[in-house]
């Protein structure tokens, strides 16, 4: 059977409300698991973005075997890989999901090890690709991050599996992520594209955005274009609110 190809691009869930239960903060680990279709998901990990932190990855794997049933397992880069064939383990999985970091040091590791030509196959035979952050930038053709520092510059060679640039941590109070994806869509120097608030995803099939699904309430995506001028438009758009 032919499988959609699917992405699952998401800003995590960082400023929960007070009331937000802290074990739904990676609820969007769940809404993957859903998106593949199957009772019990093939989900890998792959933190490159974190420096394959032991931390992180001991973390994700408590967290993730709290929404359901997952046959669950990570792939490591730092020093070495730790599976025998990187491309037969990852075609494999129903489900990867990338963590957040740093997206610069993300893409030249993957390209390093090739992975950047096997994730595009995994999306071409229908494995769910999915990640926060550094891991919703990815897959994008572009996007802003803080990889270089808190002046937050233009990454412009994301993988391109998605004809759009990505702002991640839309509504972030403490850098103007918001400001400075809207000047570089509007200058040119990124093309069109998506941003995402807290705890929002862009849910894609095949090249087009399928949906917008959020686990906040009142949080958005938003399209971000040029007027041509040097300045931007723009246009709100409404998440799905999609919780356990």
């Amino acid at each position: 059977m032919v499988r959609e190809r699917q992405i699952l691009a998401c800003s995590g869930v960082l400023n929960p409300p007070e009331d937000f239960p802290p074990e739904r903060v990676g609820v969007q680990i769940w809404q993957a698991m859903r998106l593949s279709g199957v009772p019990r998901p093939r989900m890998c990990l792959i933190a490159t973005a974190v420096g394959d932190s032991r931390e992180y990855i001991d973390h994700w794997y408590a967290r993730a075997g709290s929404f359901g049933d997952a046959d669950l397992s990570h792939l490591e880069l730092f020093v070495r890989p730790n599976v025998a064939d990187v491309r037969a383990h990852l075609l494999a999985q129903d489900v990867i999901f990338v963590s957040g970091g740093s997206v610069v040091n993300l893409l030249a590791v993957w390209r390093a090890h090739r992975l950047d030509a096997i994730l595009r196959e995994c999306w071409e035979a229908g494995v769910v690709l999915a990640g926060q952050s550094a891991g919703s930038l990815c897959w994008h053709l572009g996007g802003v991050t803080d990889s270089f520092g808190d002046d937050l510059g233009a990454v412009d060679n994301g993988l391109g599996l998605l004809p759009f640039s990505n702002g991640v941590h839309d509504d972030l109070d403490d850098q103007p992520r918001r400001r400075r994806f809207r000047e570089l869509v509007g200058k040119g120097d990124l093309p069109s594209g998506y941003a995402t608030e807290d705890g929002v995803a862009l849910h894609y099939v095949g090249t087009r955005l399928h949906e917008v699904l959020g686990v906040l309430p009142d949080r958005h995506a938003w399209f971000v274009e040029s007027d041509d001028a040097g300045q931007h438009r723009e246009k709100a758009l409404p998440a799905r609110h999609w919780l356990p």
